[in-house]
């Protein structure tokens, strides 16, 4: 395990040298770090570091986005998702897998009571649509795996939350 400050990261490219697969589940909130401080996070230092992953050798690189993700959006989080998706796809990656979950559903360290409210609900809605609008992150991290162990679909592919569901439990 490699500790990197990302503010430098182009001084860590080492870190980034000589891994077949690359998997990037970065991220921030808005609220946590600001509408700057989530683009910087979000997309710059995704961006950087797949560039630096392709710069080392990386073929294939496995990314964690959002359900909705799409450059055009009029919301911030959605837009920058989308945003990241196409920098990433740009790179050049012999194989680009991008993860598109919904609302993921996890125990946090820091308190988040609207989030955990939402959560308490997405698990009643989750138990009699089990697909639709909610994630365990346990299934996205063996979704992630298990995208890497199959053959791919192409050069980019992307899997929506129904899709990781059914990858993250085979």
């Amino acid at each position: 395990q490699a500790v990197v400050d990302f503010e430098r990261l182009s001084e860590h490219a080492a870190a980034f040298q000589g891994h077949d697969v690359g998997f990037c589940c970065l991220g921030t909130t808005r609220a946590k770090a600001g509408a700057a401080g989530f683009v910087r996070v979000d997309r710059d230092y995704v961006a950087q570091a797949a560039e630096l992953a392709r710069a080392g050798g990386c073929k294939h690189f496995v990314l964690q986005s959002s359900q909705g993700a799409n450059q055009h959006s009029r919301f911030l989080y959605l837009r920058v998702k989308g945003e990241v998706e196409n920098l990433v796809q740009a790179v050049g990656f012999d194989r680009c897998t991008i993860l598109r979950p919904a609302v993921l559903l996890c125990r946090r360290q820091e308190s988040r009571p609207a989030e955990w409210m939402a959560q308490q609900l997405l698990r009643v809605v989750a138990w009699a649509f089990p697909t639709a609008y909610s994630v365990p992150v346990e299934t996205v991290a063996r979704a992630m795996v298990a995208s890497v162990l199959q053959p791919g679909k192409g050069k980019v592919e992307v899997l929506e939350n129904d899709d990781i569901h059914k990858l993250g439990k085979a």
